[in-house]
């Protein structure tokens, strides 16, 4: 059993838990937790760690998995070292990341729809900086069959643990890639037959007066000050998301829930 915080293991395990740049140069994440540990894909789990508190309570079922990846048992204090939440699961695992090309997201598939294949549903995410925000966007974007998700560079960092506790495990499942201009990518869909809309306050029609049953890419711009002016106007459309009171802007993440899931009721409803 490792007591020690200064094991090298630990302090690895602790840079990728506190540090983007040891994230980036290791290509790994952190997760948490039986449940994303049993997303997880098998070929991508490098190391895990569990204490001895959680094997007094784990199921023959979790400590059977937790066998199979050769877990190391730690001390409760080591655990709670590498973890980012303030009460540790008691479950901890360095997984590395999957690499999407730019084809493989354009042409991904919802895992939840099995092989079907579906004209493409995308996110263009621009400058979102709220951990929590991009994580729901993830988990919410797979509920409502989105195939892919495209990042700029000025987005949050998808690997942050806040972040990955956010999707539930749709980090897994979600094909996803930073691009670094947003503004060419949105002309670059377009070019390839791929409808693009910008949610925006200046749109003239609200978002449930376009039809989305054919390629569509939906572009979300930053929390505070949205889409910048040359990625809104590479776009082909505005949409609004029309509100009452004196609400003057949507939040990031609930935009993205409302046009996706329009989108996905269209789509249901052509298959009804």
């Amino acid at each position: 059993m490792i007591t020690s915080v200064n094991n090298d293991r630990v302090k690895r395990a602790v840079s990728y838990t506190q540090k983007s740049k040891a994230r980036r140069e290791d290509k790994v994440f952190i997760i948490e937790g039986m449940k994303m540990l049993r997303e997880a894909p098998v070929l991508q789990v490098c190391e895990v760690y569990v204490t001895e508190e959680f094997l007094d309570i784990a199921t023959e079922d979790d400590k059977e998995i937790l066998w199979r990846y050769g877990a190391e048992t730690v001390s409760f204090e080591v655990m709670k070292k590498m973890a980012d939440t303030r009460t540790p699961q008691g479950v901890l695992a360095v997984v590395s990341w999957y690499e999407y090309t730019y084809e493989e997201v354009l042409e991904g598939y919802n895992a939840a729809a099995g092989e079907e294949r579906m004209a493409p549903l995308l996110l263009v995410l621009e400058n979102i900086q709220d951990p929590g925000n991009l994580g729901t966007m993830f988990r919410s974007g797979e509920g409502a069959g989105v195939t892919g998700i495209i990042l700029g560079k000025g987005c949050a960092d998808l690997y942050n643990p806040k972040v990955i506790r956010s999707t539930m495990g749709s980090i897994f499942r979600m094909p996803y890639i930073y691009v670094e201009s947003v503004p060419d990518v949105v002309r670059n869909l377009g070019s390839r037959g791929i409808k693009t809309y910008a949610a925006h306050l200046k749109g003239q029609k609200n978002y449930d007066e376009f039809n989305y049953l054919g390629p569509t890419a939906f572009i979300i711009g930053n929390e505070g000050n949205g889409l910048t002016d040359e990625t809104a106007d590479a776009a082909g459309e505005y949409v609004l998301i029309p509100m009452k009171g004196s609400v003057e802007s949507m939040n990031a993440a609930t935009s993205s829930a409302i046009l996706t899931f329009e989108a996905s009721r269209q789509r249901r409803e052509k298959e009804e």
